[in-house]
């Protein structure tokens, strides 16, 4: 008899793969979530305030405070400054549309500026010509993972007696001239969605401040403005984490920058394997620890190479296809948005593959081979 043979398998790579990241702590999660049904504390319990005090601790920071997203932290942190109705962020332009959001949300006027065509962060040479006598805050974007370039962001803003706030939703364990994000200016923001290298079961957001007087308003704006059971001091804000997240949250945590090792090799396999080829691979600053959240690689077939890796069962994504001046909310806001050449070029050619600790040497291999021979092809 003649034997058929199968084809072999397609090697499937996702972009993420929540289920890995939850197998390792499976058990330890389900005991934890038993003892706190049982205890019935579902927010601020202990497994909420022992999270704060680790991972303040983990940034370097003077003070941290669980919150409901990365959204709501940065519109937290925004709040607690109190700047004037109508005062001006500078913001760049090439960053998920939450920190857009986070500003308006508190009262204040989005004024974008272009990135560095490397880094892919804010410009910082960008900034004074977005100046105004409204400008209160600037807030640098760690994107993908990569820290903005901060010294001269803070000088700029001490000199001109402006707030500095960083959103650090994808810089979990990232560092800058080896201080850890969220440590490095007045206030930062984190976000602990599913799919970062800190990331909940759903929903959960952090922010981390450098003094006293804005520890104590992120406190009290977090939680309806209480100041005891029965006092609302101020007009506050339901922006709790609950317990179950910050159990999570603790399992995750000791293993947070053995992971992020993990996806720094992955991302030096890809850089080696793809130095050859007529792509731009992640710049990693020399000031800066990468935590590779995203590994973004541009190239001017960026749909076409997209469609050649779904093809051969590899997921992708776009970080970000539209930039946020162009999107239609902005239509409908108060703005100021300077020229983008360099956020416009990476929006048409940026393609996120995937890095992720768990990945195998057969899905990373099967990366490679897929993405040369796209390449090869042209």
């Amino acid at each position: 008899m003649i034997q058929i043979q199968s084809p072999p398998a397609v090697v499937q790579v996702p972009l993420v793969d929540l289920r890995a990241t939850y197998l390792p702590i499976r058990e330890a999660l389900l005991e934890q979530f038993d003892a706190i049904l049982n205890r019935g504390q579902l927010f601020n319990g202990e497994n909420l305030r022992a999270f704060e005090s680790e991972f303040t601790r983990y940034c370097g920071a003077h003070a941290g405070f669980c919150c409901s997203n990365g959204t709501d932290a940065l519109t937290l942190a925004l709040t607690a400054f109190d700047f004037k109705p109508g005062f001006e962020a500078i913001v760049p332009a090439h960053t998920f549309f939450a920190t857009i959001e986070s500003v308006v949300h508190a009262g204040g006027v989005p004024v974008l500026i272009d990135i560095d065509p490397l880094t892919c962060t804010m410009d910082p040479a960008r900034i004074e010509e977005a100046l105004s006598p409204r400008t209160a805050v600037i807030v640098p974007v760690h994107i993908y993972g990569q820290p903005a370039d901060m010294d001269p962001i803070l000088d700029i803003a001490r000199r001109r007696n402006l707030r500095v706030i960083e959103d650090a939703a994808q810089a979990h364990g990232a560092r800058y001239k080896n201080r850890p994000a969220g440590s490095l200016a007045d206030a930062a923001s984190f976000s602990f969605y599913f799919t970062k290298n800190l990331g909940a079961f759903g929903e959960a957001g952090f922010v981390t401040v450098n003094d006293d007087a804005l520890a104590d308003r992120v406190a009290l704006f977090r939680h309806h403005g209480h100041r005891g059971k029965f006092e609302h001091e101020v007009v506050g804000y339901n922006m709790r984490m609950d317990e179950l997240q910050a159990a999570v949250l603790r399992a995750k945590l000791p293993r947070l920058d053995e992971l992020n090792d993990i996806r720094r090799n992955v991302a030096r396999r890809y850089n080696d394997a793809f130095a050859d080829l007529d792509v731009t691979t992640p710049f990693e600053a020399d000031y800066a620890r990468h935590n590779y959240h995203c590994y973004v690689i541009q190239t001017d077939g960026r749909d076409a190479l997209a469609q050649h890796l779904s093809d051969r069962g590899i997921g992708t994504g776009i970080h970000y296809k539209t930039p946020v001046h162009l999107q239609p909310a902005m239509n409908t806001i108060p703005h100021r948005a300077l020229p983008m050449p360099v956020t416009e070029s990476t929006c048409r050619r940026c393609l996120t593959l995937p890095c992720f600790p768990e990945l195998t040497d057969a899905q990373i291999d099967h990366v490679i081979r897929s993405v040369r021979s796209y390449s090869a092809r042209k």
